[in-house]
C-alpha cells in the first residue's frame, strides 16, 4: 500500500502558518498519491517518527478543505509500541510493535455513556473484553465475557484509565489473520515516557480534540510508521 506521507507534509508547508518539524525532502512526483490513497477521506491522522525502535512519535492531524489538505491542529507528542513500529505486513501478536500502513477508523469508546463526538461510540462496560488469543474463533473482536471461551484477551474497562477513551484502529480487521496482531488503539497515554504494547497513546486532552474533530462522514484514516517505511512504497 502506498503511502500519503510526504504529499501531505508537502502539502502543509504551503497551507499553513506553523511548519511541521519533518524536514525530509517531498518529491514533487508524489503529488498525486494523495487522490489515489484518500480519495473518499477528507480527514487523516499520521503518526511517524524517524527511528523504527524508537517509542516516541509525532500525530499530525489533516482535514480536506476543497481540493486541498491543511493541518487541522498542531502536531501532538505521541508514545507507540515498546519495540516501535513493525515494517508493513511484518506485525505479529505479543510483538510490542505498532503496525505500519494505512487503517480506517470507524469507532470510538470510552468509559462514560456519553462523550462528544459525530463517531460511532460504543460505552465500555466491566463485561467487555477484547480478544487477543490467537487460538479462539473471536480473535481480534470486541465480545461480553459470556459469549468467549478465549484464554487471553484485553479488558475495555481498566482500572488505570489508559481505555477512558480510545479510538478503534482499524488494524487486522477486515479479514482477520490469527497471529497478525489484535486490539489496536488510539488511547490515552499513561505518560510520555510509557510506550504501548502496540498502540498508539496520546494525552486525554488531545484524544479528545481527535474524538471531537473525526466525523464519519470524512472516512477518516490513520497512517503509521516511521518516515522510511512510510516513504519506500513512493520509490
Amino acid at each position: 500500500m502506498e503511502s500519503i506521507f510526504p504529499l501531505l507534509i508537502l502539502l502543509s508547508l504551503s497551507a499553513c502558518t506553523f511548519v511541521p518539524t519533518i524536514t525530509r525532502p517531498i518529491p514533487e512526483e508524489h503529488l498525486a498519491s494523495l487522490e489515489r490513497q484518500t480519495s473518499e477521506s477528507a480527514q487523516v491522522l499520521l503518526v511517524t517518527n524517524d527511528n523504527p525502535l524508537s517509542v516516541t512519535a509525532e500525530v499530525y492531524v489533516f482535514e480536506k478543505i476543497g481540493a486541498k489538505w491543511i493541518p487541522a491542529f498542531e502536531p501532538i507528542n505521541a508514545v507507540i509500541g515498546k519495540k516501535g513500529f513493525a515494517p508493513p505486513d511484518e506485525k505479529r501478536e505479543g510483538d510490542g510493535r505498532t503496525p505500519s500502513g494505512i487503517f480506517p477508523m470507524q469507532i470510538t469508546f470510552g468509559y462514560d455513556e456519553t462523550i462528544r463526538t459525530k463517531m460511532p461510540y460504543r460505552q465500555a462496560l466491566s463485561d467487555d473484553l477484547w480478544i487477543d488469543d490467537v487460538n479462539a474463533d473471536d480473535y481480534n473482536k470486541w465480545v461480553k465475557k459470556k459469549e468467549t471461551h478465549a484464554s487471553s484477551y484485553e479488558i475495555m474497562r481498566r482500572n488505570d484509565n489508559l481505555y477512558k477513551y480510545g479510538i478503534v484502529i482499524e488494524y487486522n480487521t477486515n479479514p482477520v489473520i490469527r497471529g497478525y496482531g489484535s486490539a489496536i488503539f488510539l488511547h490515552v497515554w499513561g505518560g510520555r515516557e510509557g510506550a504501548t504494547g502496540g498502540c498508539v497513546a496520546v494525552s486525554e486532552e488531545n484524544i479528545l480534540r481527535i474524538i471531537e474533530w473525526l466525523d464519519p462522514a470524512a472516512k477518516p484514516l490513520i497512517i503509521m510508521g516511521t518516515q522510511d517505511m512510510v516513504g519506500r512504497s513512493f520509490q
